[in-house]
């Protein structure tokens, strides 16, 4: 059984969280990327394991649709079911305001898709160059969703 108290992400979690960011990621979010979350009231959470956070995960609602903007965990607590954890928990959360939640997603990132389906996302579309890429160039992104 997954233990860890998800919680409100605060602008105090934010030196944590942006090294988790940039550990986790190739093309990070900036800290104007997640101070302009905290500023527009998005739904912004961490997953804490005692005194350290896991993951963070940000979901945006506009109208009757949610968007699955960011969910990180970190790489050292991979293959512990954390991801799965806190995507339920997120999912809930939008259940509960929209009708539709989507998210993109890597094509190059086989687990977070795979984790994905397993909750019931379906892929629905492809972004052309979508993301950043590290040699420069830019990645697709599938769009993927799951109606409730």
């Amino acid at each position: 059984m997954v233990e860890g108290l998800i919680r409100a992400l605060i602008a105090a979690d934010l030196p944590a969280v942006l090294a988790l960011e940039a550990k986790a990621h190739a093309c990070p979010w900036t800290p104007g990327n997640f101070q302009d979350a905290l500023n527009s009231a998005y739904y912004m959470v961490v997953l804490e394991q005692g005194e350290h956070i896991a993951g963070y995960g940000i979901v945006q609602v506009i109208l009757d649709e949610g968007h699955l903007l960011n969910i990180t965990i970190d790489p050292a607590l991979h293959g512990r079911g954390l991801g799965r954890y806190l995507l339920q928990h997120l999912i809930a959360y939008a259940q509960s305001h929209t009708d539709t939640l989507f998210l993109e997603v890597r094509p190059s990132n086989s687990r977070a898709i795979a984790l994905y389906q397993t909750a019931g996302f379906n892929e629905i579309g492809l972004r052309r160059n979508y993301y950043p890429a590290r040699d420069g160039g830019r990645e697709d992104a599938l769009l993927m969703a799951m109606a409730f």
